[in-house]
């Protein structure tokens, strides 16, 4: 870890080294390089209450700036990533959300429930709710931050997760079990995961009002979230038939196409700003584009 935050000071102008490339003379993509050069960015996709329309969270979604290639998706520079580079995104994608989230605040909307992905090994490896603690917003109306972790890495662990949980409650801040729905085999647990909110995996949002099957397996998720007294979260919504649906089933909150798509923090704020009438003050942009260069921590 100690090498990748070294090699941030990089500028993120500098070209492209010669083994950054293959044997065609194509550019390598790795988040090794890009944590090396200062490709990254945090973007945001808006979570939106299927009662009101109203934007009431963002999830932190990574993306890179490659001077060549434009802006690519995580899907074409994570995988293969080591340890120690997943566990430095991790730590700076925290802290880039809860600095974030005071620019948010700023526009007239505190309420915005920020979220971040987060692998389980993160929770043993970096100390998160030292960082929370030490990063988080002073403001009294601070909602929180949201770790999102999937079901398949957390329940193998409950003695750990519930560990992490109170600590994170210290801090104002909640678990949520993302991509539910793959370990479906799972639910009777449900109750003894430490979490507050369940993030239905799109599988069953896809056209779940013209199939009867996923809509009865929906029904007995929301019921047992229900139950267990979890906000319930629907992921990948595309279209209005799927979101009537999802609403008239009792789900919370929405996310995906049908309301917005993945935005960068700049076009996060504009669209904020146009909401509540209030101007952005600029500020000048870092050549690191998370912001300012994280500090080593011991876990």
């Amino acid at each position: 870890m100690f090498k990748a935050l070294k090699g941030m000071f990089a500028r993120a102008d500098a070209p492209i080294a010669h083994e950054e490339r293959d044997a065609a003379g194509k550019p390598k993509v790795t988040l090794a390089g890009a944590l090396r050069h200062g490709w990254l960015d945090v973007w945001y996709q808006p979570k939106v209450s299927l009662q009101t329309h109203h934007w009431v969270g963002a999830e932190a979604l990574i993306r890179l700036r490659h001077p060549e290639l434009g802006i690519l998706g995580p899907g074409a520079f994570l995988p293969g990533a080591s340890e120690a580079d997943m566990l430095t995104l991790t730590e700076t994608v925290i802290a880039t959300a809860l600095r974030d989230w005071n620019d948010c605040a700023a526009l007239g909307m505190p309420g915005l429930h920020l979220a971040v992905n987060v692998p389980a090994s993160a929770f043993v490896e970096i100390p998160i709710a030292r960082i929370i603690r030490e990063e988080r917003p002073k403001s009294d109306k601070w909602p929180g931050l949201i770790l999102e972790v999937t079901e398949d890495q957390i329940v193998n662990d409950l003695k750990m997760a519930n560990e992490v949980a109170n600590e994170l409650r210290q801090q104002n801040c909640s678990l949520a079990i993302d991509d539910f729905g793959a370990g479906y085999s799972s639910l009777g647990r449900l109750r003894q995961l430490p979490f507050s909110e369940l993030k239905i995996d799109r599988a069953y949002v896809m056209d779940c009002h013209l199939d009867k099957m996923k809509a009865g397996m929906l029904e007995s998720i929301i019921e047992l979230a229900r139950r267990f007294g979890l906000k319930t979260v629907a992921e990948g919504i595309e279209s209005s038939h799927e979101s009537h649906k999802l609403q008239g089933l009792g789900v919370a909150v929405g996310q995906g196409f049908l309301f917005a798509k993945p935005m960068s923090k700049e076009d996060l704020l504009a669209r904020i700003s146009a909401t509540t009438g209030k101007r952005r003050v600029e500020q000048p942009r870092s050549w690191w584009q998370f912001g300012a260069v994280p500090t080593l921590r011991a876990g």
